[in-house]
């Protein structure tokens, strides 16, 4: 009898012990998707401004066909493509904004300088979203890695998480004046 409540009570302890680690990593698997889903708001907002500086006008045509079509192409991007189009578009801004000067020519135009704080911000919050992204997969992978959870397949059917890899350094134009956002 004593042998049989050990062994009942050792079963009861392995079941809530995996119970906890499957919520654990459901609550994971929800942490990666809010956080893509941020990042995917913060990628689309940098491209909205990006787009919306190309088309007013305020640089010169190269820069705003590069700047519209590297936008257009990260708005339009299949999942598959997505990373090397935002890429693209990271290097597309670093391209245009390589210098101070053409920061300076966008400011002196008529809501200028909102636009290059707007676009500072986003290059910003764009950077954190994928870094918070990438650090919820880190922290799935590391619980799915464990043996306990594939022999008893605690993931369950979620797919295996993948890092959002791209290109988010801005350009230093926009970076060194220290800018803050306003919200």
């Amino acid at each position: 009898m004593s042998t049989a409540l050990w062994v009942a009570g050792l079963l009861l302890l392995l079941v809530v012990y995996l119970g906890w680690t499957a919520g654990r990593l459901d609550r994971l698997h929800t942490r990666i998707d809010t956080a893509r889903a941020a990042l995917d708001a913060q990628l689309l907002r940098r491209a909205s401004i990006t787009q919306e500086l190309a088309t007013a006008g305020v640089l010169d045509p190269a820069a705003s066909m590069l700047l519209y079509e590297a936008a257009r192409s990260a708005r339009q991007a299949e999942e598959d493509a997505r990373e090397v189009a935002e890429s693209e578009l990271s290097q597309a801004l670093r391209a245009v904004f390589a210098v101070s000067a053409q920061v300076e020519v966008v400011r002196r135009a008529p809501g200028g300088d909102e636009t290059v704080t707007e676009l500072a911000a986003a290059l910003r919050r764009v950077a954190m979203a994928r870094r918070f992204h990438n650090d919820a997969v880190r922290a799935a992978r590391a619980v799915r890695r464990h043996r306990k959870v594939r022999w008893f397949r605690l993931a369950g059917h979620a797919p295996f998480p993948l890092a959002f890899e791209m290109d988010d350094e801005p350009p230093p134009a926009l970076t060194d004046r220290g800018q803050a956002p306003e919200e």
